[in-house]
């Protein structure tokens, strides 16, 4: 617990809340209702062991700060609590509510503690992959995966392993779910995309082909749309990734609807694959996408490789559609 002044209102709220949510009491020394919420609200910061902080701000001493945080949520009495994460307020309540009803207000907001040890498991995997451990890293993100389900960070990141580690059942298996959401998960269903990519070359003969073998069938009939999409899971396979979306764009081209709009559901999986998520506390870029998939080639040289990469193929599909 803390107690809010001018001086320390931006530090110990407003940044601290993008780590941690902050709960702001308002409340005064001649208040009775305050006086019965505040020890709800202290022994419900014990019982969240951490999950939030409980900021203490007397409207007597800090009138200007009582007064705004009122005026912008059209409240004129105290007690008035204000929920603070990510920088913003985002809630409050009035009044002494019993503690099962402050409770149902934090658990809104406040990640359960699933979600944090589900947080905890992924920063643990990313550092056990840069050390080259993937066994413990699978471990750690399937650990994520069960302990907070709705994490689909989490889920990606697990799936996006289990695939590149060869483990395309247990992948199928993850990926169960989240497609079948409605709408589906464009993310997932990139995923699910790569990983029939993977199995196409296992089960299939042409997945041993030489990309010469693809090329000399495609030029006896360049509308052979199904040795086309044939090469390009074989380079998507490998991660050849531009020259996968190259093959399907000739798809496109010629018939944009052919399959069931089969090519172009890939070429933007793909893109997707290749979209590196919002940087973390602390990420540095690393010329790598969601899941440290790399970018080869030319372009990987270069300053910003993904958004240079990206805009550009996704105005050649613009162009291929229009």
């Amino acid at each position: 617990m803390i107690d809010v002044t001018l001086e320390n209102f931006e530090t110990e709220v407003m940044l601290a809340s993008t780590q941690v949510p902050v709960l702001v009491d308002i409340w005064a020394e001649w208040c009775g209702p305050c006086k019965q919420l505040g020890p709800v609200l202290e022994q419900l910061e014990t019982e969240y062991a951490g999950r939030f902080v409980l900021a203490k701000l007397d409207a007597d001493k800090v009138q200007q700060l009582a007064g705004q945080l009122s005026q912008m949520f059209g409240v004129r009495s105290i007690p008035f609590c204000v929920l603070f994460k990510g920088g913003q307020p985002v809630d409050g309540f009035v009044g002494a509510l019993p503690a099962a009803q402050v409770r149902e207000f934090l658990d809104k907001h406040v990640p359960s503690e699933g979600a944090l040890t589900a947080e905890a498991d992924v920063g643990e995997a990313e550092a056990l992959l840069q050390s080259g451990d993937t066994d413990a890293a699978l471990a750690k993100l399937a650990d994520a995966v069960a302990q907070d389900p709705g994490n689909d960070d989490a889920r990606a990141d697990y799936i996006r392993l289990l695939i590149g580690t060869g483990a395309y059942e247990e992948a199928a298996a993850v990926l169960e779910e989240p497609l079948k959401r409605e709408p589906r998960p464009l993310r997932f269903d990139a995923l699910r995309r790569w990983l029939d990519a993977r199995e196409f070359v296992e089960r299939d003969e042409r997945g041993n082909w030489e990309i010469s073998a693809f090329d000399a069938k495609i030029a006896e009939n360049k509308r052979d749309f199904d040795t086309r999409f044939a090469k390009a899971q074989v380079l998507m396979a490998e991660g050849q990734w531009t020259a996968a979306m190259d093959e399907l764009l000739e798809i496109i081209l010629r018939d944009r609807k052919w399959n069931d709009d089969l090519a172009r559901k890939t070429y933007v999986a793909i893109l997707e694959l290749l979209t590196p998520p919002p940087a973390r506390a602390g990420a540095t870029a690393d010329g790598k996408s969601a899941g440290g998939i790399e970018l080869t080639g030319k372009a990987a040289k270069q300053e910003d490789p993904q958004a240079e990469l990206l805009s550009s193929y996704r105005r050649k599909l613009s162009m291929a559609l229009n």
